[in-house]
């Protein structure tokens, strides 16, 4: 198994044969937001298997994205958001709501609960946010963007690694997202072998004095609470852009 963190919740996980992307995010604007770091296109990514989208905030779900991704397979939505992706040209979409799942190659692909505005503001749709367990040899779990709750603990025992959202793209995170402590906190209650912080220091307001003071920050600190917290996870900080073989 090779995972490649491209920056926020972007990963692409190579699985048992079968490629997926989470959460594709490879322009450099987003609406308000900006890309701090080089991005990735998506001709250096090749064609991926299918892409998993936890929900339907823009900053995880790029239209324009995903129509340039080369693709072979579905686009693995929220429950609810097909006729939305449909109407904007985004074709092969399949749903899933917590507690679902499908085949896709030799992997399975399981929605699990997330706790997080289900909208796409101001004016957009809603569907409920996923999480996903890609289950192969290996088991992979992409938390999406979440806060924490108590019945991830049902995955202790399960994860041989969890990406973990431990930021945003501004200088503090509200409701519904983990900070380091939390995110320390959800590694404690999984217990997965590896922990890899996600979602921190790639896009940012585009006025600086809006932008965090110190983007590194955040993992350094998940870092440090993992080791109080759950000292039996192994935590691999990357770097966008940078992979690591399990």
């Amino acid at each position: 198994m090779e995972i490649t963190w491209l920056g926020h919740a972007t990963v692409l996980i190579e699985l048992d044969g079968v490629r997926l992307i989470t959460d594709p995010v490879l322009r450099g604007r987003v609406g308000p937001l900006v890309r701090i770091v080089p991005g990735v296109g998506p001709g250096a990514i090749g064609v991926v298997d299918g892409v998993l989208i936890s929900h339907l905030h823009a900053d995880h779900l790029d239209v324009p994205t995903l129509r340039m991704l080369p693709r072979s397979g579905p686009v693995v939505a929220p429950k609810g958001s097909r006729a939305w992706l449909s109407a904007r040209g985004i074709s092969e979409v399949a749903e899933l709501g917590a507690g679902d799942e499908m085949r896709l190659g030799g992997v399975r692909i399981v929605a699990t609960p997330a706790k997080h505005d289900r909208r796409r503001r101001p004016l957009g749709a809603a569907a409920d946010p996923v999480g996903y367990l890609i289950r192969g040899s290996r088991t992979v779990y992409f938390a999406g963007d979440t806060d924490l709750f108590q019945s991830m603990a049902e995955l202790r025992g399960l994860v041989d690694v969890a990406l973990l959202p431990v930021w945003g793209w501004g200088s503090r995170v509200g409701a519904g997202h983990l900070d380091p402590e939390s995110a320390a906190a959800a590694a404690s209650l999984i217990a997965p072998a590896v922990a890899i912080p996600i979602h921190w220091g790639t896009l940012a307001l585009a006025r600086p004095a809006r932008r965090a003071a110190d983007p590194g920050r955040p993992p350094r600190e998940f870092v440090a609470f993992t080791a109080r917290y759950a000292p039996s996870v192994e935590v691999r900080l990357l770097s966008p852009g940078d992979g690591t073989v399990l």
